[in-house]
């Protein structure tokens, strides 16, 4: 049975703390409850923790939201939706933040407080909206207009891994067939031409000798290209390193196309959405620049805000880091004059949205021929390399 460690306030003021083993969280209420006294917090132990551990995937918290909003937009109280929440999700993981949330809040914390307690489940952005929508007492709105971005963000996402897929699957494949080729097929004819007696082309040679040392040195090669892995890792994970790649990655002919498609997309929802909902221009920026997933843009941001905080403008720092498209920094400067920057950025987002779809278009369309090209070069160029040695001996014969 686990076990509980609970703080709870008694009828005269007083704060006890003690363990207890009952079955769920409800069963240790309920006894508290009867006890009269008055639940300020309850801790499971960390062995039964662990045994509830799971992902909680950006659905799930999008229903979450969705639902959550609705039952406040009801008129339902915060801690019988968040109970209520917590019994119908069919996540362990989420289950368990959602009660978790639900006491805290119950103890007197805000929803904001409470949910910012689990960071692999709320990000700073959700967490500084929901304290928004607290504060405005617009907590249902926010929330739903939360839900929308998670939705609109997270098809973002996957449009951009599905472009990576293809390719990857092509190469994976490409890899598979070149290793069958050299271990298995080439040998067979290596014997033959060695029996036969017959000088080898240079190409046949070549194949040959790549056939050699994958038998004699997998291992090295296998060493060598985890070592390359772990060392881009660990350059990647500097700030050096991470700014190097990620501007190399932008600059790629057209991958840094889709790329920089979908950081403005995502800059500019993830803007419009928090200065909509309440949150001050200057905190939406540093929201904003930890969640661009790149460097460059992230260093961007952060050079507007610090213009913002200087008493200037956003364009400015954003024209100079020649990252966004001119269109972008026109319509944001436009947006600032108005004093409707929030439907501004919106615009911007739904439009490269329909980009970033065009882009990935243009990626597939581009990696397909490509892809079959460079297979059919590789492999068959191969197969050719082998061949040349039995046609100059059916040559000779004849």
């Amino acid at each position: 049975m686990p076990t509980f460690t609970y703080t709870a306030r008694a009828i005269n003021g007083d704060l006890k703390s003690a363990t207890i083993d009952a079955p769920s969280r409800d069963d240790v209420i309920k006894q508290l409850r009867q006890l009269k006294l008055n639940v300020v917090k309850i801790d499971e132990g960390t062995a039964n923790r662990k045994k509830r551990g799971g992902s909680i995937k950006m659905r799930d918290i999008v229903i979450f939201t969705r639902q959550f909003s609705t039952m406040i937009n009801a008129g339902l109280p915060l801690v019988q939706a968040l109970d209520i929440l917590a019994a119908q999700s069919e996540n362990p993981a989420l289950k368990e933040v959602t009660r978790q949330v639900m006491f805290d809040v119950e103890s007197g914390n805000t929803v904001a407080d409470a949910l910012r307690k689990h960071p692999k489940a709320f990000s700073d952005l959700y967490v500084n909206m929901v304290a928004a929508g607290e504060a405005g007492g617009i907590l249902d709105t926010i929330l739903m207009r939360l839900a929308v971005f998670m939705e609109k963000n997270d098809a973002l996402v996957r449009k951009v891994k599905g472009a990576m897929i293809y390719p990857g699957v092509i190469i994976s494949v490409a890899a598979i067939a070149i290793t069958v080729l050299l271990v298995f097929v080439i040998p067979t004819f290596e014997n033959m031409f060695n029996s036969a007696g017959i000088e080898l082309p240079l190409p046949t040679r070549i194949v040959i000798g790549m056939s050699r040392a994958l038998k004699s040195y997998w291992y090295l090669l296998i060493g060598a290209a985890i070592g390359l892995f772990v060392a881009i890792k660990r350059y990647y994970a500097t700030p050096g390193g991470k700014l190097n790649i990620d501007r190399l990655m932008l600059k790629m002919p057209v991958l840094g196309d889709v790329l920089r498609k979908s950081a403005v997309s995502r800059f500019t929802r993830t803007l419009g959405t928090l200065i909509s909902s309440g949150v001050s221009i200057l905190d939406g920026l540093e929201i904003t620049a930890k969640t661009s997933g790149n460097r460059v843009i992230q260093d961007a941001i952060m050079e507007s805000r610090a213009s913002i905080a200087g008493g200037e403008t956003i364009a400015a720092p954003l024209k100079k880091s020649a990252v966004f498209p001119p269109m972008v920094i026109s319509m944001i400067a436009v947006g600032e004059q108005t004093g409707g920057l929030d439907e501004m950025l919106t615009k911007i987002a739904d439009f490269y949205d329909e980009e970033v779809d065009a882009a990935v278009s243009g990626l597939l369309a581009l990696m397909e021929p490509v892809m079959i090209v460079f297979l059919g070069v590789v492999v068959g160029g191969m197969v050719v390399a082998m061949y040349l040695p039995i046609f100059d001996m059916v040559n000779a014969a004849g």
